[in-house]
C-alpha cells in the first residue's frame, strides 16, 4: 500500500507543479486528502505488518501518521484560504508549486514515520528538507531567501551528522556479523553491537535529528523557517515535521536503551533538553515577533518530551502523549496567525492589540491556544506535562525539576505578556476604519483541534492507550 501511496503522491505533485488550471489543482489536492486518509486507515488496520521490506506499521509510526491525517485537512483548507484571500499576488505557477511541495512534505513525513530502516528514514528526511525549503521561499523575497538558505544549510549539516552516525552504526553491525540495518534487526541484536561505535552512532544521529525536532544544538533551523514560511506551512513544520525528528531519535534510543549505554544516553538527552527549555525561556521573555513566539514555544515542548523520555517510567508514555497533543495544539495557533495578519498587516507585537474588538472568535481561540500551549488546566497538555514532572520526581531528578519549573514559569510569563497585549491593549497608531471582517467559521478548525487535544488527554480511547503502551515497550 505504501508503494502505491508514494507513487500516487509523486504523480499528483508533478501534476500540480505543471498544471495551471485552478479547478484541476484543487481537485487534485482533494484527491490527495482522500488518498491520505485512506492510507492512514489502511495502516491502522494492518499494524505491525512489513511492507516493501523497508516499512513497518508499528504503533508509534501509525499514531503519528494518524495525527498527520487529522492535521492535513485544516492545513490544506487554510492553504486554500491563504491562496485565494490572504495572498492576492499568487500566480498559477506559484500555487501549483506550493501545493505540490506541501503534499510531498506530508507524504515524506508519513513515510519516515513508518520506515523500518535507518537509511530509508534518512532518505525521506532529506526529501522533507527539499520540499520544506521550497515552501519557505514561497514569498520570493530576500527574507524568504535568507530563511530558505539558512534552513537548507543547517539541515544539510544535520543530515550529514545522521549519515556519519549510520556509518558508525554499520561498523558496529559489521563486527557483529550482521548485514540487516532495519530497526527490528538492531533491537534483536543489541547485545552484539560494539559499544564504542554504538556510542558514536547515537551521538551523531541524535545531534543530526535535533534540527528536525527543534532541540539544542540545531534548533535554529526551524525558528527562521516557521517565521518566513506561510502560516499553513508553519503549522506543518511545528507539528508533523518535528515529529519526524522525534521518531528518528526514539528509534535509535530504543536500541541504546537495552545496552549498558542507557544511562550515558539519558545524560546526553537531559543536557540537550534542559538547554532547549532554557533557550525557549530566554527568547520567550524577549521576543516580539508573533510567529517566532509560537516557534520558540515548540522548542520548550520538545525539551519536555525529551526529559520525559530520559526520565523513564511513566515519562516515556507521557512523552508520546505530549508529542501527539502538541501536534494538535500548535497548528491551531499558526493557522490563527493568518487572521491576525489580515487585520494588522504585521507580525510585530508592537503593531497589534485589541484583537477582541476586531475578531472576537479568533481572540477567544488565541486565549484557549495560549492556555493549551502553556499546559494550564484544562489544557490537554497539562496531563502529559504533569506525568513528565511525576517521572522526573520518581527518578529523583529533584534539582532538575525545580530548575524546569522556574524556566516554565518564565515562559508562561513571557508568552502571556505578548498574548494579552495582542488581545486587550489598544494598538498604537492603528487605523481601524478599513479592518476586514473575519468570518467566525474561519476559526472552526482550530477550535476542533484544541477540543480533540483535550478529549484524548482526559478521556483517551482504549485503543490509543494500548498503542502508546505498545510503543513504550520498544524502550522498557
Amino acid at each position: 500500500m505504501i508503494g502505491i501511496f508514494l507513487a500516487a503522491t509523486f504523480f499528483i505533485s508533478g501534476c500540480l507543479v505543471f498544471n495551471r488550471n485552478k479547478v484541476v489543482n484543487y481537485l487534485l489536492v482533494a484527491l490527495y486528502v482522500a488518498m491520505l486518509l485512506g492510507f492512514g486507515v489502511y495502516e491502522y488496520q494492518h499494524l505491525n505488518t512489513i511492507q516493501l521490506g523497508f516499512f513497518k506499521a508499528d504503533s508509534l509510526g501509525v499514531l503519528l501518521l494518524l495525527a498527520l491525517c487529522v492535521i492535513s485537512v485544516p492545513v490544506l483548507y487554510h492553504s486554500y484560504r491563504y491562496m485565494e484571500f490572504h495572498n492576492p499576488d499568487e500566480t498559477p505557477r506559484s500555487r501549483g508549486l506550493f501545493f505540490g511541495a506541501v503534499l510531498l512534505l506530508m507524504s515524506a513525513c508519513g513515510a519516515a514515520y513508518l520506515s523500518n530502516h535507518i537509511a530509508v528514514t534518512w532518505i525521506f528526511i532529506e526529501i522533507t528538507t527539499l520540499s520544506a525549503s521550497v515552501l519557505i521561499y514561497h514569498h520570493r523575497n530576500i527574507r524568504a531567501l535568507e530563511g530558505a538558505w539558512k534552513y537548507v544549510f543547517i539541515c544539510a549539516i544535520s543530515i550529514t551528522f545522521v549519515y556519519v552516525g549510520i556509518l558508525f552504526l554499520s561498523l558496529s553491525l559489521k563486527q557483529a556479523g550482521i548485514d540487516d540495518m532495519s530497526f527490528d534487526s538492531l533491537i534483536r541484536n543489541y547485545d552484539n553491537l560494539n559499544p564504542f561505535w554504538l556510542k558514536l552512532a547515537f551521538l551523531f544521529i541524535f545531534t543530526g535529528f535535533t534540527a528536525k525536532l527543534g532541540l539544542v544544538p540545531m534548533y535554529t533551523a526551524g525558528i527562521d523557517a516557521k517565521d518566513k514560511a506561510p502560516a499553513p506551512v508553519g503549522a506543518l513544520m511545528a507539528s508533523i515535521l518535528m515529529n519526524v525528528g522525534f521518531i528518528g531519535i526514539y528509534r535509535i534510543y530504543s536500541i541504546v536503551a537495552h545496552t549498558p549505554l542507557h544511562g550515558w544516553a539519558n545524560n546526553i538527552i537531559v543536557v540537550a533538553a534542559i538547554l532547549s527549555v532554557f533557550v525557549a525561556a530566554v527568547y520567550m521573555t524577549r521576543i516580539k515577533n508573533i510567529k517566532r513566539m509560537f516557534a520558540y514555544s515548540g522548542i520548550e515542548h520538545m525539551g519536555l518530551v525529551m526529559l520525559g523520555l530520559a526520565a523513564g517510567g511513566i515519562g516515556v508514555y507521557a512523552a508520546i502523549l505530549h508529542i501527539l497533543l502538541h501536534t494538535l495544539v500548535k497548528p491551531s495557533l499558526f493557522l490563527q496567525y493568518n487572521q491576525i495578519y489580515r487585520i494588522y498587516q504585521s507580525k510585530s507585537i508592537y503593531d497589534v492589540g485589541n484583537y477582541f474588538k476586531y475578531n472576537r472568535t479568533g481572540a477567544i481561540l488565541i486565549l484557549f491556544g495560549f492556555i493549551s500551549a502553556t499546559a494550564m488546566p484544562p489544557s490537554g497538555m497539562f496531563v502529559s506535562e504533569f506525568l513528565i514532572f511525576q517521572s522526573l520526581f520518581e527518578s529523583h531528578h529533584i534539582l532538575l525539576l525545580v530548575v524546569l519549573l522556574v524556566l516554565l514559569t518564565l515562559i508562561i510569563w513571557g508568552f502571556g505578556v505578548n498574548v494579552f497585549k495582542l488581545l486587550f491593549t489598544p494598538p498604537v497608531g492603528f487605523d481601524d476604519t478599513n479592518v476586514p471582517r473575519i468570518s467566525p467559521w474561519e476559526s472552526f478548525s482550530q477550535y476542533a483541534l484544541l477540543a480533540v487535544s483535550v478529549y484524548i488527554a482526559y478521556n483517551p480511547p482504549a485503543k490509543l492507550v494500548s498503542m502508546i503502551q505498545e510503543a513504550v515497550k520498544l524502550i522498557q
